[in-house]
């Protein structure tokens, strides 16, 4: 099924629910170099959900736990390694994305839940596809929102396609980085992302992570330009983003469009912004054509951020159809 219309009248609710703060959070060793954190917040009793933050490297916020209802939602949500509240940030050292879902596992067998509803964004989605195709029996389902496959094709868009609807705010990604170096904007934003001198890899941090931020909503937004010109955010973002740009995610190439038959057997609800820069239209079809069980709602109205007004809604009230189905 796919809808491109606003949630109808009598629709489950599409407004954010109230800030709460968790009721049980820490801080979890992966290994010798990384610690993850964690919180849980909402209804110790209720349906499991894990929050899947994008990224690569942007962390999550407390604005993420409203997304969901707390009387019956047990909402659970981390910093993937590098990012956020997780330490050391930005170390892409022993990064990669099957190591992310094996946390992922070390982390519901830690709160001891069973299965659990997937809710990922952007790169949370590509996450959620990765985790779900490995451990499907620990899945009740996914919500996910503005789909990133991390093919070629699509980090190409990222580096260079932008430019046809964003050539002003393209240029000044691009000629951050000199002349000679441009033909290749992965491999020279890297080189200065991955310097340990501060005075080197901040400022290329701030340059690639307020270039996404100002693609990634329909309208000009100053909140956003904020949250990505944050150093923290920025460095994580950027720094493992172009890591995992630069080694396909460390997954075969195609693999989640490949495997996706493991998880058609659960419910999925995809939405996504019809003018989504950041992460195309397109590998949101490609998904459902995957997936064809999946339902697909696109926003007429909306672009890659999930606070936009109509992904949000829409957000919201699939995870709140999700709470009514039986299990």
């Amino acid at each position: 099924m796919t809808r491109m219309n606003d949630p109808a009248s009598g629709a489950p609710r599409t407004e954010l629910f109230p800030e709460i703060e968790p009721h049980a959070s820490g801080r979890m060793p992966l290994d010798a170099r990384h610690a993850m954190y964690w919180e849980v917040s909402g209804n110790p009793d209720g349906i499991p959900v894990v929050f899947l933050h994008g990224g690569p490297g942007s962390g999550a916020s407390p604005s993420h736990r409203r997304f969901f209802d707390p009387a019956r939602y047990r909402i659970v949500i981390f910093d993937q390694r590098g990012s956020g509240r997780s330490t050391p940030l930005g170390a892409i050292e022993d990064n990669t994305t099957p190591l992310l879902i094996a946390d992922i596992e070390r982390l519901r067998r830690h709160l001891g839940v069973e299965r659990w509803l997937i809710f990922g964004g952007s790169w949370g989605s590509t996450l959620a596809l990765a985790y779900g195709e490995a451990h499907p029996e620990r899945c009740l389902g996914f919500v996910l929102r503005g789909i990133f496959l991390c093919r070629p094709s699509e980090i190409e868009w990222f580096l260079y396609g932008m430019r046809s609807v964003f050539p002003d705010v393209w240029r000044n990604f691009a000629e951050y980085i000199p002349a000679a170096e441009r033909d290749d904007l992965l491999a020279a934003y890297r080189r200065r992302l991955e310097d340990p001198d501060p005075a080197v890899h901040l400022p290329a941090a701030r340059t690639w992570s307020l270039y996404e931020g100002a693609c990634s909503t329909l309208m000009p937004s100053e909140d956003a330009m904020r949250h990505f010109g944050d150093d923290g955010v920025a460095l994580g973002l950027a720094r493992i983003e172009a890591h995992y740009f630069a080694h396909d995610i460390f997954l075969p190439r195609d693999s989640l469009l490949a495997n996706v038959g493991r998880i058609r057997h659960l419910p999925c609800v995809i939405v996504q912004g019809r003018y989504d820069m950041v992460c195309p239209a397109v590998s949101a079809f490609d998904l459902k054509a995957a997936w064809p069980e999946a339902e697909l709602i696109v926003v007429p109205d909306a672009g890659h951020s999930a606070w936009e007004p109509g992904i949000r809604a829409h957000l919201v009230a699939a995870v709140a159809r999700f709470a009514e189905k039986p299990r």
